[in-house]
């Protein structure tokens, strides 16, 4: 110990080396004989002399390493120095000691990052003998030479710090009013608006906020129990010059620091729950800056952590942070953590850092920094334990489990997973009442138990299973409250469990611990699906309703897997508990807004299946909410409507419910009406007319389209004479109201009708088609003034017809008849007086039962209903009589047709056809003949409208002949079948229209075979192969008649119309190609000239098919010509 003594002060070329090696000496005695080393060194320490370097490095290994004593020894050396500070109180009078004493402590360290041992004692010593200091004014001079140093080091400012902590021990006021005179002192406020480095005055001062900020921490570190008064005056400082200096990275740790020694002191003061701190939330907002500030691509420091420590700290204190605070504090604290690249990132990006930090401790400060926001979470949790409160934290970490990548979702729902672990076992939640919002957690986790990384499965599924534990105790009660125990301090608490880690560090596969694996409760080893089902066994029907809106908007991410998901889910929720479902309009609404964009099959396919089992409980709401894209309707409200009835009794509910809605026809109010809306009216009705026209071609609804024909037919018909009363209201100024209102009345128009035809067309009612198609009645349908006639040619052609479903669409007009529409009624009753020629309608109604109703409807307001109804009463059925008056007047009629006015004639004709029509099944008996012959006759006549109105005329004597002894008329219709077939090329349209509706009633008459296929070739086919068709159904059905039909066929060669005699040679023609050896038995040398010169015609006609054919026939007739020449 001599030696050491002797040698410690000794000065050599070593200088401070050989010192401190001496000192060490002295050092390594104090293991074994510290008190007689400390009995000298406070002997020397109390001489009055500022002591000699080595010995203030002794003192300096003794404060600061502390396993050289144990514990009693360490209470033991404390209080000596203690006692030897007070004994040097004396010597702050003195100069001298003074100033060696200032000079030490601001000498420049030959390393300033790293503090001497010496000068880290004195800073300590220093201050307790400032502590001990009786005398105010002594204390504050002193406080106020040290705080004039030199500001530059980080080791100075916090051992600055230090002393003015300890002198605040005991003087706090008289340190309070030093720093606040030091802070308003021209170099501080200078150097809070400086912002670049001018020399080194200007470095002496640029961090000097940053030191009384670490003042102030030491100071509330050292307060006690007096700190709590002192708390707000301590933090509107630090936030002031938090907020007033230059931004850097001295400034930001000092602040950190010096926040988390007031937080620590506030902790451990008792009172502090019950007292209401004024400062919390600008603090709050403070350290929401900071951490915004952060760089995003690199951690390198643990502010973070050390930020979210304190937050986790003031959630204790009152008064309790407001919602938006809360909200806005956590998204800022989420985003600098989770959005943190992964670790090979951080590692490149760090690299190019000046000082890169050592990447060794990277694992662990991010581990720690995970565990922070964790600990943050919880202690949001511990200070609200609610549903609520659990919901609210978990919501922010959803937008981070929908991210696109991997590792921010890994690190979102381990962070959901911790929260709810710690939530459950510690119980919060789990009390009585209403726990809100749990939908809307299950949809989030749900989701993310599909995600396509292992490791987020794995979280996503456990936390589940953590979260169903929570809601079965909150349902159940069963949770007591010596049950529940709050830790007391959080950071203790092993609330991630063995197997989560950091999301770096997680393998491909993760697996459940074995601690929850071992519970009663199987949960936790249930798939997703079966877990996801579990717990929304115990989800009222308003959770149910959030947790399908969850899945319903993820139905529109950009991510494939959160759609997938999303559809999985929903189909799931609809299949256990659909029929719980409250919002369902508005869920089918935002399904066909979200189908539109989803390009995944399997997805798509799950939707539709769960509208297909949400209609079996909801087919009203989900009509109503698909009404509202339909008026314009598209591929993807196609397929939501198919899906709808893709069950048969469904199907059905949902065409009735169609037909509810089309028939909710309110027109538009006036212009002059404004008070209410022009739209809702009637765009249902409108949007039901075009989902029905649609769904009549889908096969979901073929039998539900048939069996409720009677109903739409009168429905639709009712709907055809809507859209022309909204033509009429509209009026010219429909198209450009267009934009504004509905669609253009044309296209109204337009789709009333085609849903019309295609009624009749898809449900097997096609011979009632072919009647208003070949006569080209469907335009009638068009106008207001020729509507009544269109029904009631639809209305007779179900009547000659024969159709099967008269009876009942008697059936249903009769309930129409009552309606509160004059539509309904008005189209009820011009079906109905034409019904009154069928003989089914004697199986409805009696002959008087009819009576009383066509003379109930003579009451009608409607004077359109009122003349219907006058019309049907004057019918043969009532009058029996009438019938040979009128065949009395058939005679006079026909001798009219030879009058020279053809307005007259064709009147005449006309007159003819509709006494045959009133005469009914009964038809012109003996007369049928008269009537044949003389209409025939006309076939050819040069004069337009006659031959129209004549083979109008044969046609409808042949609709009358149906089901009649046809022996004396048959002649007569075989000897028409070919003019007429000629007709059809005729120049007139009216003509042409005639002959081909007579020429298929012909064929009707006749009972051909292929009458469909015939009807569609006269309808619409063009071209070489339709005539031929039509020759070929007539040659085969009138072989009989062959030499009758070629006869007939050439003398039309004579005709003067081009297209007639075109079609007569092609007729020849095709006989000819069939049947050469009788058409030369047939013709003659006259007849074979006259051939050679229409085929040469035909040579030259423009169309490339028919010169070829006659190419090939003129040779044939060449050759047929030069036989008979030999």
């Amino acid at each position: 110990m001599q030696l050491a003594l002797e040698n410690m002060t000794k000065s050599t070329e070593l200088e401070d080396t050989y010192q401190d090696a001496a000192s060490n000496v002295l050092v390594a005695l104090c293991r074994y004989s510290w008190r007689e080393v400390a009995q000298y060194l406070e002997t020397e320490l109390l001489t009055g002399v500022f002591p000699h370097r080595s010995l203030l490095y002794v003192m300096g290994i003794l404060y600061s390493q502390e396993e050289l004593l144990n514990k009693e020894d360490r209470r033991s050396w404390n209080n000596l120095l203690t006692q030897m500070a007070t004994k040097s109180v004396p010597f702050l009078n003195i100069d001298v000691w003074s100033n060696e004493m200032l000079w030490t402590l601001t000498k420049p360290s030959q390393t300033q990052q790293d503090q001497n041992p010496e000068k880290a004692f004195l800073f300590t010593y220093y201050g307790l003998i400032l502590q001990a200091e009786d005398n105010s004014a002594n204390v504050r001079t002193h406080v106020r030479a040290l705080l004039d140093t030199s500001h530059q080091w980080p080791k100075q400012r916090e051992g600055i710090a230090l002393t003015v902590g300890l002198a605040a021990t005991r003087h706090l006021d008289d340190v309070w009013a030093v720093l606040d005179q030091f802070g308003r002192s021209t170099p501080i406020k200078w150097s809070l608006k400086s912002f670049s480095i001018k020399g080194f005055e200007d470095l002496r001062w640029k961090w000097a906020s940053s030191t009384i900020l670490l003042c102030y921490g030491q100071m509330a570190a050292r307060a006690k129990t007096r700190i709590l008064p002192w708390v707000d005056n301590i933090l509107s400082r630090m936030i002031f010059y938090f907020r007033d200096s230059s931004w850097d990275e001295t400034l930001k740790q000092s602040f950190l620091t010096a926040i988390l020694m007031l937080v620590a002191a506030i902790s451990r003061s008792e009172g502090a729950h019950s007292y209401e701190f004024s400062q919390t939330c600008e603090l709050m907002q403070c350290l929401m800056v900071l951490m915004e500030k952060e760089q995003q691509d690199s951690l390198c420091t643990a502010s973070r952590q050390q930020a979210m420590q304190v937050i986790s700290s003031l959630c204790a204190l009152r008064p309790p942070m407001d919602t938006d605070r809360k909200s806005r504090l956590l998204s800022t604290c989420l985003h600098s953590v989770l959005a943190l690249p992964l670790m090979d990132t951080l590692e490149k990006h760090t690299c190019l850092f000046l000082e890169p930090p050592n990447i060794q401790v990277w694992p662990m400060l991010y581990s720690q920094t995970m565990e922070a926001l964790d600990h943050m979470l919880q202690s949001f949790m511990v200070q609200s334990p609610t549903g609520d409160e659990l919901y609210f934290l978990l919501s922010h970490l959803n937008c981070w489990l929908a991210s696109e990548k991997t590792h921010e979702r890994q690190r979102a729902a381990h962070c959901c997973l911790t929260l709810l672990k710690f939530s459950n076992h510690n119980m919060y939640c789990r009390t009585k009442g209403y726990f809100r919002q749990i939908g809307q957690l299950v949809a989030m986790l749900g989701i993310v138990c599909q995600d396509p990384d292992r490791t987020t499965q794995c979280f996503s599924l456990e936390a589940v299973g953590h979260l169903y534990q929570i809601l079965v105790h909150h349902k159940t009660g069963d949770s007591s409250q010596e049950e529940r125990e709050i830790p007391e301090q959080l950071s203790q608490l092993d609330v991630h469990g063995d197997s989560l880690g950091s999301s770096e560090d997680q393998p491909d596969t993760c697996s459940i611990s074995p601690e929850i694996t071992s519970q009663k409760d199987s949960i936790f080893q249930l798939s997703s699906s079966q877990a996801i089902k579990a717990v929304m066994t115990y989800l009222s029907r308003a959770d149910l309703d959030d947790l399908i809106w969850i899945f319903v908007e993820n139905l529109g991410s950009t991510s494939p897997f959160r759609v997938e998901a999303a559809a999985d889910l929903l189909l799931l929720v609809v299949q256990e508990h659909g029929a719980k479902l409250m919002t369902v309009t508005n869920i089918g609404r935002a399904i066909y807004h979200h189908i539109c964009t989803i390009r995944i099959p399997q997805a798509k396919e799950n939707i539709l299946r769960a509208i297909t089992l949400l209609a079996r409980n909801h087919t009203p709401e989900l009509v109503a909410a698909f009404l509202d894209f339909s008026v314009s309707l598209d591929s993807h409200a196609f397929c939501l409507w198919r899906a709808l009835g893709a069950e048969q009794p469904v199907s059905h509910l949902v065409l009735a419910t169609l037909l509810t809605w089309l028939q909710k026809r309110t027109l538009p109010p006036s212009d002059s009406d404004s008070s209410s809306d022009p739209k809702k009216a009637y765009l249902y009705s409108l949007a039901a007319m075009n989902t029905i026209h649609e769904l009549q071609f889908a096969r979901e609804y073929k039998k539900a389209m048939r069996e409720a024909y009677p109903q739409l037919l009168l429905a639709l018909l009712a709907q055809v004479h809507f859209t022309l009363e909204l033509t009429v209201l509209t009026g010219p100024q429909a198209g450009l109201q267009a934009k504004e209102t509905v669609t253009p009345s044309p296209q109204r128009c337009s789709t009333s009708l085609e849903a019309l035809k295609s009624l009749l067309s898809t449900t097997g009612h096609w011979h009632d088609f072919a009647h208003l198609e070949l006569q080209g009645a469907w335009e009638q349908f068009n106008s207001m003034s020729t509507y009544p006639q269109a029904v009631g040619l639809l209305a007779r052609a179900m009547v000659q017809n024969g159709c099967r479903e008269t009876k009942a669409v008697l059936c249903q007009l009769l309930s129409s008849l009552q309606s509160q529409q004059e539509r309904e009624r008005k189209t009820a009753m011009l079906v109905l007086t034409e019904f009154l020629y069928s003989p089914t309608l004697l199986e409805v109604l009696s002959k008087q039962a009819a009576l009383t109703v066509l003379a109930q409807m003579l009451q009608d307001p409607g004077p359109e209903i009122r003349v219907t109804s006058l019309q049907g009463l004057g019918n043969v059925l009532f009058h029996p009589g009438k019938e040979i008056l009128l065949r009395g007047q058939l005679s006079s009629f026909l001798d009219g047709f030879f009058q020279n006015s053809e307005s007259v004639v064709v009147g005449i004709m006309g007159m003819v056809s509709d006494v045959l029509h009133r005469l009914g099944t009964q038809g012109a008996g003996s007369q049928s003949l008269s009537v044949a012959v003389n209409a025939r006759s006309f076939f050819d006549d040069e004069r337009d409208g006659i031959r129209a109105a004549a083979m109008a005329l044969f046609g409808n004597l042949v609709a009358t002949m149906a089901g009649q002894d046809l022996s004396a008329l048959r002649a007569q219709v075989y000897q028409s079948m070919v003019p007429l077939l000629l007709h059809t090329k005729d120049h007139c349209p009216a003509v042409t229209t005639q002959a081909k509706f007579a020429f298929y009633r012909c064929a009707v008459l006749l009972r051909w075979h292929l009458r469909y296929t015939l009807f569609c070739t006269l309808a619409w086919e063009r071209g070489l192969s339709a005539r031929h068709f039509l020759w070929t159904c007539l040659m085969t059905h009138s072989q009989e008649e062959f030499s009758i039909h070629l006869a007939q066929a050439i003398s039309y060669l004579h005709s003067h119309h081009h297209y007639i005699k075109t079609w007569a040679a092609l007729f020849i023609g095709y006989t000819t190609c069939y049947h050469p050896k009788a058409v030369s038995q047939v013709v003659n040398d006259v007849d074979t000239k006259l051939l050679l010169c229409a085929f040469k015609d035909l040579k030259k006609d423009p169309e490339p098919g028919i010169r070829e054919f006659a190419t090939r026939q003129l040779s044939f007739f060449k050759e047929m010509s030069a036989r008979s020449n030999k």
